[in-house]
């Protein structure tokens, strides 16, 4: 058996692989052979509405009163989000607001406590 190298996104052992690319099960990242170097992965950077750094598990206000589909009112401006989540995608934070439940929102709408 080959001696591959861990995976530079989660540091798993588990690769395996697939044509000309090394995957990890464990997280999914896929990289060409030889670019083993963690300066090459992609990491994701979300930025406040001030341009500070956010990350997995910081809390955050809103900055704005924001209109939720379904929901009888906004949730209001300086609303505090705990623990938030970073995600891909449009709406980039997952968190869990009191009163309305588990929510997506845009970095631009909070700015970090």
């Amino acid at each position: 058996m080959d001696n591959l190298p861990n995976c530079p996104k989660c540091n798993s052992s588990y690769i395996y692989e697939d044509g000309n690319l090394l995957i990890c099960p464990e997280c999914a990242h896929e990289w060409a052979a030889g670019t083993e170097n963690p300066s090459n992965v992609d990491e994701m950077v979300v930025k406040d509405v001030n341009g500070n750094i956010l990350m997995d598990g910081d809390s955050v206000t809103i900055i704005k009163d924001l209109k939720v589909k379904g929901a009888s009112g906004p949730i209001k401006m300086g609303t505090k989000v705990k623990n938030i989540r970073l995600v891909d995608g449009d709406h980039n934070i997952d968190c869990k607001i009191d009163g309305f439940g588990a929510m997506s929102l845009k970095s631009e709408f909070v700015k970090k406590i």
